[in-house]
């Protein structure tokens, strides 16, 4: 554990306000946004994150810059999955694409609140019942083999257990109101669909949380990093979707790769259990190796995709690329 000043914990939490309070008025207005406005933001965030990763390295040392930068990558590479799934949820409540960055604006801010609940309880799991890691680690190789086998849990936005909630809370009428959440209809409060999609969003990222909390308490046992590192990858996520949106099908080979990256966690997890448990003796695989194995195979996804186009892909990425390019005719629910 870093012993991390109050300061930076301010530094951060003002960062991530002022962040967002910019990201809003600056898509006040509802708009389709194109490639350059993605990348221009995704670019901003990706800065914004390595800047503090650059705060970190200074104030807390190496180690911390470090941990900090590879659990940072990590959620980055693990988070492809989720564009998939905004993709299917997007196609399944036809939600015109002008007012997609505002739902995912808010699935942000949710998801920053309830990464947090789970990295923070985690980390107090991990520092009290260190063979909790073993199980970790369990969790992480079945993901890889759902990822290999083609098996990986299919989602279903309108079964979603936050969305259900929602519905028996208050109506969802089946037409959309401009970007707002709630309109009065014959004097009581009904939700339009768009709220049921910010709900269907945050459950979403429930489940995604199950493979990447362990995975990034692999790289480091310190709240401060892993929750840092966490909530700058989940900032960049929207730019990260309009950026890449119609074109995550060419990278067929990544799924491999994050099954690849999950296993060398996943080892590490038990290496690093075993050392605490049973022995010393036992070595653990620094954060410096961690984070080369990242980028090496995240690169080499990336490259294999490129040089050997999908013509004939088949399988999940298949079937999410053509999400990505046309939405569903399901009517919203």
């Amino acid at each position: 554990m870093f012993d991390v000043p109050f300061w930076l914990w301010v530094v951060f939490a003002a960062t991530v306000v002022v962040s967002l309070a910019v990201d809003l008025l600056a898509h006040r207005s509802a708009h389709v946004i194109g490639f350059r406005e993605a990348a221009a933001w995704s670019g901003l965030w990706v800065g914004l994150a390595l800047a503090f990763g650059a705060v970190v390295f200074l104030v807390l040392g190496g180690t911390a810059g470090t941990e900090y930068t590879t659990a940072w990558l990590l959620e980055k590479s693990l988070s492809v999955d989720n564009l998939f799934v905004f993709a299917l949820i997007f196609a399944y409540f036809q939600v015109p694409r002008a007012y997609q960055h505002r739902v995912l604006f808010f699935g942000v801010i949710g998801a920053l609140v309830f990464r947090g609940v789970f990295l923070a309880a985690g980390v107090a799991v991990v520092n009290r019942f260190t063979a909790v890691l073993f199980a970790f680690a369990a969790v992480l190789f079945y993901s890889v083999y759902k990822i290999l086998k083609g098996e990986d849990e299919s989602f279903d936005p309108g079964r979603s257990l936050a969305v259900r909630l929602l519905r028996r809370v208050v109506p969802v009428r089946d037409t959309y109101a401009g970007q707002r959440f709630l309109v009065k209809e014959a004097g009581k409060h009904v939700a339009t669909p768009l709220l049921a999609v910010v709900a269907a969003i945050e459950a979403a990222d429930l489940v995604f949380a199950v493979d990447s909390v362990p995975a990034v308490l692999a790289v480091s046992d310190d709240t401060f990093i892993v929750y840092t590192s966490n909530a700058f990858a989940i900032l960049g996520l929207r730019a990260l979707y309009f950026m890449l949106s119609g074109l995550l099908e060419r990278f067929h080979y990544l799924s491999t790769g994050l099954a690849v990256i999950l296993g060398f966690i996943g080892v590490k997890l038990i290496l690093q259990a075993t050392h605490k448990l049973v022995s010393p003796a036992v070595p653990e695989i620094p954060s410096a190796v961690s984070l080369a194995v990242i980028v090496v195979v995240l690169a080499v996804s990336v490259t294999l995709s490129l040089r050997r186009p999908a013509g004939a892909a088949e399988g999940k990425d298949g079937e999410d690329a053509d999400a990505l390019r046309e939405p569903s005719p399901r009517k919203v629910k």
